[in-house]
């Protein structure tokens, strides 16, 4: 039996290729925020302790945006206005989806629900909210993703999570689908893992045509 269309195209989009650079790029940024907090003595007040992990959560924007402009993730981005001018976040353009990043204190559920995320993952259940051939799927956007990561503690046990989700339209609902914890891969990226090629079912072929026809109709680029 096949996997459900939305782990056959998450698949697609985000292949094991490039889902074995993420655990690395993580513990590399929690190393970075741990000393710049260390060295810093800005970061040391108690204000800054309880917001530690915003120096997490740059730290992984900035490992993501280089992984990219290095060209060792093929893939674009951008940064994007949140819908109150508060700030920005980054938006990794796949060649047929999007997919933003946030640090979540429990992978279970879905991040808060804020307007861009509640505006991205509206997209998503017409087209995997169905059986993956049936008449009634439609594409009204480029599907979502999250990338999410954070770090469990409970006395002597430290648990680091990171998962790639197709976040549900509703919020309580949480994941139509998400991966295995990435944190437990093998960190194998050699010419043995399979081309995306390989990944593009008849499902998945269907839907990227789908989507096509909908940047063509919408003029999106």
């Amino acid at each position: 039996m096949h996997p459900p269309i939305a782990e056959q195209f998450l698949l697609n989009q985000v292949p094991m290729r490039y889902r074995a650079l993420f655990p690395s790029l993580v513990r590399d940024a929690r190393a970075a925020a741990a000393m710049i907090a260390r060295n810093e003595p800005i970061f040391q007040t108690e204000s800054a302790k309880a917001n530690h992990g915003r120096l997490v959560s740059w730290a992984v924007d900035l490992g993501i945006e280089t992984l990219i402009k290095s060209g060792r993730w093929p893939v674009d981005y951008r940064w994007k206005p949140f819908a109150k001018p508060t700030g920005k976040y980054l938006e990794v353009r796949l060649s047929h989806s999007v997919m933003s990043v946030s640090q979540v204190t429990d992978p279970t559920i879905q991040p808060r629900d804020v307007v861009f995320r509640q505006n991205a993952r509206l997209n998503n259940q017409p087209t995997f909210g169905f059986a993956e051939f049936d008449d009634t799927r439609s594409t009204i956007g480029l599907p979502s993703f999250l990338l999410i990561h954070g770090r469990i503690v409970r006395g002597e046990e430290d648990h680091e999570f990171v998962h790639i989700g197709v976040p549900n339209h509703i919020h309580s609902r949480n994941y139509i689908y998400k991966t295995p914890n990435l944190m437990q891969m093998v960190h194998d990226i050699s010419s043995d893992l399979p081309p995306v090629e390989d990944t593009e079912t008849e499902a998945v072929l269907s839907l990227k045509d789908d989507i096509e026809k909908w940047r063509r109709d919408n003029g999106y680029e």
